[in-house]
């Protein structure tokens, strides 16, 4: 017991310090496009090879739809004249479904929650994760928030059992048929007032599934949504980044 004490005050402490410092993402990372309209040839070679019809041209107008992309990178690698690439800004949380259009001008940002809401949310939030359908990815790297290096308790923010103790449930996978039902039970078990948070391209959209005659093409057609967090899967960084700026913490 002593020898572990001595080792766990040797490792000092290993929490990130975000949203204070801006995490260091890996160099392989693909986060926020930057889109450059002035340099596309309009050949339509990005909007063909898009595995989940994200992007597409109109009126010599580039724009990628973020709920719907799953950030494979294959149209900025067809590109010829650059005009689609991949910055490392893992800033890519939404609370308008139609935030998450994205073309060449300013990303819209999450919006936080109201006054009111806040005090009530903002340094205690409850959230129930339903698994509808997913692959585990985004399960995952929700689930690692939990974990010393990121600690999302100390944001107030924390994972329950019971749909009945939270205020609100965080939602991955596209909803399949078999998970219609128990997405409605759980929205519904939920005591008011409540958050729908769609984390991942299937959640949003549907992501590879969409049009599939299995899945409900996300969240939005059975709950109604509050925040949207892109992303297949999102990073953790974008996880917490948008979490933290719903409640007001940044």
């Amino acid at each position: 017991m002593l020898k572990a004490l001595i080792s766990r005050i040797k490792q000092g402490y290993r929490t990130y310090p975000f949203p204070a410092k801006p995490p260091i993402m890996p160099e392989r990372f693909a986060g926020r496009p930057v889109l450059h309209c002035d340099k596309c040839n309009q050949c339509r070679a990005c909007e063909n090879i898009c595995p989940t019809g994200a992007i597409a041209l109109k009126n010599n107008q580039i724009y990628i739809d973020m709920g719907k992309c799953i950030f494979c990178r294959e149209c900025s690698r067809i590109c010829s004249s650059g005009a689609i690439e991949f910055s490392g800004d893992y800033r890519l949380a939404a609370t308008r479904r139609d935030d998450l259009l994205y073309c060449d001008k300013e990303a819209k940002l999450v919006k936080m929650l109201d006054r009111q809401s806040r005090r009530i949310f903002g340094r205690s939030l409850k959230l129930r994760q339903v698994s509808a359908g997913g692959c585990n990815a985004c399960e995952a790297d929700t689930n690692v928030l939990t974990t010393l290096a990121f600690d999302l308790g100390r944001f107030g923010i924390q994972f329950v059992a019971s749909p009945r103790h939270c205020d609100g449930i965080l939602v991955t996978g596209p909803v399949t048929k078999n998970m219609n039902l128990a997405l409605k039970k759980t929205y519904d078990a939920v005591p008011s007032p409540k958050f729908v948070i769609a984390v991942g391209a299937c959640a949003i959209s549907g992501g590879i599934y969409r049009g599939h005659a299995e899945t409900c093409n996300g969240a939005d057609d059975i709950v109604p949504v509050d925040l949207y967090i892109p992303g297949c899967p999102p990073h953790p960084y974008t996880i917490l980044d948008g979490l933290v700026s719903f409640l007001g913490r940044i």
